[in-house]
């Protein structure tokens, strides 16, 4: 579980400066899609743009996991089994994952 969010909350950041980046300097009723004028709500243009984002931001953090070396991964998996989880109210330790 730990690996997901590892993965997923970097990713929901960057793509969330990213879309502010972005849409402060592209407006969304300017943009072209294969050469026509996108015809969608700027709201729908502006989450599905947040979503693109996401979606690369997400493979770029994902990539980044794979290329760590196996000693790095070792010592995050240790210390996520012995660091028990602030959310937990009984403050066990989820199952290693």
């Amino acid at each position: 579980m730990k690996l997901i969010i590892w993965v997923f909350w970097p990713s929901f950041v960057a793509a969330g400066i990213a879309e502010v980046v972005f849409f402060t300097l592209i407006d969304p009723q300017q943009l072209y899609l294969l050469g026509q004028p996108v015809s969608a709500s700027p709201m729908a243009t502006y989450s599905l743009g947040f979503l693109l984002f996401w979606l690369v931001c997400a493979g770029a953090s994902l990539m980044t996991w794979f290329m760590l070396p196996a000693d790095v991964k070792a010592a995050l998996h240790r210390h996520a089994t012995e660091h028990p989880d602030l959310g937990r109210r009984d403050g066990r330790p989820h199952a290693a994952g």
